[in-house]
């Protein structure tokens, strides 16, 4: 089942993003304590994530060279949403477990109405721009390091703000973000004892798979009906959850 979700997870990210909505409750359900589900979590899908990205190798050719400084605040962000999981209570993590799982299914939801709205917006690429994209993703990579489901849809508008259209090209830079904010947390886990090593290895491999395939799938098929799944599927584990408070 661990090794299922995964691969189920990394064509999510690949395709349509929200993996996680999938990933870290098979977890939670499977009997592992939320806070370590979703540290385990966190550390396999960054490989996941390093599958994605190069599965858009091709389109990550021509991203413009100054877009990898996003990577700092990434990393940043990530180390500080490590620590903040690290010194959440137990109990309060269960608590917001629902309402962190129904605010990502939202912002998944949403997702293309928020990418045409940004995508009629005139192209930025000034430097006072970037500097707030490089804050957004500050604030981004704190929620990616600390939950992570979602994060995806975020990172998009910034990079629609700051001047791309390409939907593949978005999503390589996307996934080469994801993985140092995955990556980053993941050791942070691994270090704090956080993290079902056994878990974390089989989800890895499945979402390694999943992720891979996903990316050359993703050029040539339409993405509503994998959203709409893993919408349903979101909105039923919010419920579930609640009912399990």
């Amino acid at each position: 089942m661990v090794f299922a979700a995964g691969i189920v997870s990394g064509a999510i990210n690949s395709i349509a993003f929200g993996g996680s909505l999938i990933s870290f409750p098979a977890l939670v359900w499977l009997g592992v304590p939320p806070i370590i589900a979703n540290a385990t979590n966190t550390a396999a899908l960054w490989v996941g994530s390093l599958g994605s990205a190069w599965g858009y190798r091709r389109e990550l050719r021509d991203t413009r060279p100054h877009m990898y400084w996003l990577i700092i605040p990434s990393i940043l962000g990530a180390i500080a949403g490590a620590m903040l999981l690290r010194v959440t209570p137990a109990v309060l993590f269960d608590r917001l477990v629902p309402l962190l799982i129904l605010f990502s299914t939202l912002l998944f939801a949403v997702q293309d109405r928020v990418q045409r709205f940004f995508n009629m917006s005139p192209d930025h690429h000034g430097s006072t721009w970037f500097a707030g994209a490089m804050i957004f993703q500050f604030f981004v990579s704190v929620y990616g390091g600390y939950f992570g489901a979602g994060m995806g849809i975020l990172m998009l508008a910034a990079l629609a703000i700051l001047g791309h259209h390409d939907i593949h090209q978005m999503n390589g830079l996307k996934n080469v973000l994801a993985l140092f904010i995955n990556a980053v947390a993941g050791v942070y886990f691994v270090a704090a004892g956080m993290v079902v090593v056994n878990d974390a290895v089989v989800m890895a491999a499945g979402a390694t798979i999943g992720a891979v395939a996903a990316a050359g799938i993703a050029r040539r098929m339409g993405r509503k009906a994998v959203r709409r799944a893993v919408i349903v599927i979101g909105f039923a584990m919010t419920v579930a959850l609640f009912l399990r408070l």
